[in-house]
């Protein structure tokens, strides 16, 4: 008796969970929650606020115990996305009477990532950007090199020419060709000063450029667009097959209703 009261608790709340308008209101309140602690940066104190933001803390909690209830703890924790709502969740609960003020704010800002795993379009681009990290670890590795390279050129060809800030050291090199990939200031406080005292290193900016910011962040970009669509190819075979799969249940239902067929004229004849 005690089991079919557990049983039929954990449908309902399962039912209740996967209902279309669930997952909607928790985006909902995920919103408010932002509001509430970008209103808390204008409006410091606010007792009406820190009331709201215990509120959406407990509906937090109170959708994690559905969730654990109508899936169990196996199912519910045999997710990532699952575990990382539980951490978020959990790290705002034990932070609650913290006298450390910016741990907790940093916390409840923390609680705006639970808007990935809520929403399906930035859990798969996440979800993508994992699986390609195997891969960007072969470009990163590509970009150090051609960014020591271009350091060491830089430290031995230009540190006398600039303050030692821009060139002076390795370190101070690599932080200058940072500035340079994003393009910020590096023509008229770094190519040009060099350019007027040393003429042939516009080839060195313009290589670099070319390299590091062109093919690198492209080559990036083409990685983990290949994961995208890989993503996409993985539903459409997965879709393929159950349809195929379908067909041949199909065939063979006919072959045997034609067989069936086939017996019954002869029995009549």
């Amino acid at each position: 008796m005690k089991g079919k009261v557990e049983y039929r608790m954990r449908a309902a709340f399962r039912q209740l969970v996967e209902h279309p308008y669930f997952q909607p209101i928790i985006i909902g309140i995920i919103f408010l929650n932002g509001a509430v602690i970008v209103a808390e940066t204008y409006i410091t104190g606010s007792l009406l606020l820190l009331a709201l933001d215990k509120v959406i803390l407990g509906i937090f909690i109170l959708e994690i115990l559905m969730k654990i209830i109508g899936f169990g703890f196996k199912r519910y924790f045999s997710s990532g996305w699952n575990w990382f709502d539980f951490l978020i969740v959990a790290g705002s609960l034990v932070f609650l009477a913290t006298p450390f003020v910016s741990a907790l704010r940093l916390v409840r800002v923390l609680r705006l990532f639970r808007m990935i795993p809520a929403i399906p379009s930035l859990r798969k681009i996440i979800d993508s950007l994992i699986k390609s990290l195997p891969a960007l670890t072969g470009v990163l590795g590509l970009t150090l090199l051609i960014f020591s390279i271009y350091a060491i050129i830089g430290t031995t060809f230009f540190k006398d020419v600039l303050p030692d800030e821009f060139f002076g050291t390795f370190h101070n090199s690599l932080f200058t060709l940072m500035q340079v990939v994003t393009f910020e200031s590096w023509a008229s406080q770094v190519a040009r000063p060099i350019i007027a005292e040393v003429p042939w290193a516009w080839t060195y900016f313009v290589t670099f450029i070319i390299v590091g910011a062109l093919v690198i962040l492209n080559l990036v970009v083409a990685v983990i667009l290949s994961y995208l669509g890989q993503d996409d190819d993985a539903a459409r075979d997965e879709r393929l097959d159950r349809i195929m799969q379908e067909n041949m249940e199909l065939k063979k239902d006919i072959q045997e209703i034609k067989q069936l067929l086939l017996e019954q004229r002869k029995q009549t004849r």
